[in-house]
């Protein structure tokens, strides 16, 4: 008999099913990465950041990359004065790649300058506000009553008066200068602030947390500033951002009306108030290189501001 070929050997299925492999715990997706992506879902955010960001960089690195001290009276001369663009100096060692102003200033080395200036003035006195009105907002809150009706009531008759009017009384009593240029726009900016983080510290001061720290004896410093304020920083955050924006402009608007800034430390509205004689001659690029420069900066603070207000508020995000 035939002797049978051998069957390859079949192993049967098992009859215990395989567990299922748990699944991998994700991380926590840090808060700063989730702000950035959602901050990021607009092209036009991220490129206004980037050019925010630009022009904060040259205004740091002015003295460096500027091909003229515009403060410098011993190499700034008159013979070179409203000179067109991609003109050369009288000697020829210079280069106006954006021509000079009526002092023969190079105009690109006037608005690096002139950058630099106006950014420092509108971060120093929104930093300046936002400690005071922040402070006066979260008195009011917590303790309320005739702390609260006394502030709010101040708040109230420093918002009825317009911000430009005010800036304008202030600096026509304490005169030029960069340091009474901020203390002008700090009078005329804590009253945002404190409005802003009362209203939100009113609706903290509701909830349970703070009710537990009071309960437990906290100081009041520690239950504001550690507790409370934390829970502001959106609101406070946005109004910072804008009123930047805001400082900066009004600081132009007064050097441009001749009360802001001294002439030898030219912002960029007082560069703009320079040209604004040859306006309508040829010479037109006096006033309308640093006007590009104040509108690329205004409107990219602006953008930016915007931006932060729809990503940390989850209402109004598209």
């Amino acid at each position: 008999m035939a002797q049978a070929q051998p069957r390859d050997r079949v192993d049967a299925p098992s009859r215990h099913p395989q567990l299922a492999a748990p699944a991998p715990v994700q991380a926590a997706e840090p808060p700063w990465i989730a702000l950035w992506r959602r901050f990021s879902a607009r092209r036009l955010s991220v490129a206004a950041l980037a050019v925010l960001c630009t022009l904060m960089l040259l205004a740091l690195i002015a003295p460096l990359i500027a091909p003229q001290d515009p403060y410098d009276l011993g190499v700034v001369s008159i013979l070179d004065a409203e000179q067109p663009p991609m003109s050369r100096s009288a000697d020829s060692s210079l280069l106006f790649v954006l021509g000079t102003d009526g002092a023969g200033r190079d105009l690109l080395s006037a608005i690096l300058y002139g950058l630099r200036i106006s950014i420092v003035v509108g971060l120093f006195s929104a930093a300046a506000a936002v400690v005071i009105g922040v402070s006066l907002g979260l008195t009011a809150a917590h303790f309320g009553g005739r702390v609260d009706a006394v502030i709010m009531r101040v708040v109230d008759l420093q918002l009825s008066f317009p911000t430009i009017l005010v800036a304008l009384m202030l600096l026509a009593s304490l005169g030029q200068g960069v340091d009474k240029t901020l203390l002008a726009l700090i009078i005329v900016q804590w009253a945002y602030y404190a409005r802003n983080v009362r209203a939100s510290a009113m609706v903290e001061r509701q909830k349970e947390y703070v009710e537990a720290a009071m309960g437990q004896g906290l100081p009041a410093l520690r239950i504001m500033f550690r507790h409370v304020l934390p829970n502001c920083m959106a609101p406070l955050l946005v109004t910072a951002t804008l009123q930047t924006a805001h400082a900066i402009t009004m600081e132009a608007t007064m050097s441009f009306l001749g009360i802001g800034l001294p002439q030898t430390q030219p912002s960029l509205g007082l560069l703009i108030a320079n040209g604004f004689e040859h306006a309508l001659s040829s010479q037109t690029w006096i006033s309308i290189y640093p006007g590009i420069a104040l509108v690329t900066l205004v409107a990219s603070i602006n953008l930016v501001g915007d931006r932060l207000r729809d990503v940390l508020n989850p209402k109004t995000e598209a």
